[in-house]
């Protein structure tokens, strides 16, 4: 904690886990050969002692996962709430200690709505509800920082590459890339930066940033991203009516089918600065 930061952080363990194990597969040819799968972990979250939820993981940064999940999920305001979280690998479990509890706890996640992540089946509470409430800050991208991002991004040297079967989420302020993360699902790797940014010194701002996943734009997704007061999204993918309608209603600029020089811009698209001269420019070589 820098002196400028008068929170108390939480003592997070390191309990990272390895991101991909080796197995045998058949080729097309019929010849054996061993290849890398991810590593996917069951890890079961307790609070003040009373088991929570289970997530599905790599394990990669477990402990900002689980803040970002509290986070992302409502039940904690603030990163000074939490005194500590240890993850322990030979149980599978994540132990949260809260520094005073949190206030109706059963029934704040007795509620649990189906979503359509791939790694967390469900989460707690009415998001929809907590729309109305979110004002996102100004800022806006030019073309050329969407196609640095988009580039940056194909570029990472990433597990998916070397064995497939994960989502990559990053935060990029600019074209700068600030965090990127992979997990089995899109919804653990957006929690787990939303844990990194409540750990910088100075709770990280989103006002200037960019969040890009390689996953679809669902609902869940876009207001998670507008939690983390994130106002531009990027995806590789495309975007559901839903996330839509909640983007529109936000006034948050989602970016999809973001490819090479290609991409559509769904909504939002006074933040975005367009550069049509820049669509035939060649895309820079891998280095």
């Amino acid at each position: 904690m820098s002196l400028a930061d008068p929170r108390p952080l939480p003592a997070l363990t390191q309990a990272r886990a390895p991101l991909t194990r080796e197995v045998m597969a058949v080729n097309e040819r019929g010849e054996h050969d061993v290849v890398s799968i991810p590593a996917e972990r069951a890890l079961t979250v307790y609070v003040d002692k009373r088991e929570l939820v289970t997530l599905m993981t790599l394990g990669a940064q477990p402990e900002l996962l689980v803040l970002g999940f509290l986070r992302n999920q409502g039940l904690v305001k603030g990163v000074e709430e939490i005194e500590s979280i240890s993850v322990d690998w030979e149980v599978g479990a994540a132990a949260v200690k809260t520094r005073q509890g949190i206030s109706d706890i059963e029934q704040r996640t007795a509620q649990r709505v189906v979503t359509t992540g791939c790694g967390q089946g469900s989460v707690f509470g009415d998001l929809m509800a907590q729309v109305h409430s979110l004002v996102l800050p100004d800022a806006e991208l030019t073309q050329s920082q969407l196609y640095a991002i988009v580039n940056t991004i194909r570029l990472v040297d990433t597990t998916y590459k070397s064995a497939g079967s994960v989502h990559g989420c990053a935060l990029f302020r600019g074209e700068t890339l600030l965090i990127f993360v992979e997990d089995v699902g899109r919804h653990n790797a957006i929690d787990t930066i939303a844990g990194w940014m409540w750990m910088q010194d100075v709770a990280m701002s989103g006002a200037d940033k960019v969040f890009y996943t390689t996953g679809r734009l669902t609902s869940e997704m876009v207001i998670k991203s507008a939690q983390m007061g994130v106002p531009i999204v990027v995806s590789r993918s495309g975007i559901t009516q839903m996330g839509l309608e909640v983007a529109q209603r936000l006034g948050l600029c989602t970016v999809g089918r973001a490819t090479n020089r290609r991409f559509l811009c769904y909504s939002g698209e006074k933040r975005l600065h367009f550069q049509p001269d820049l669509v035939n420019t060649p895309t820079p070589a891998s280095s």
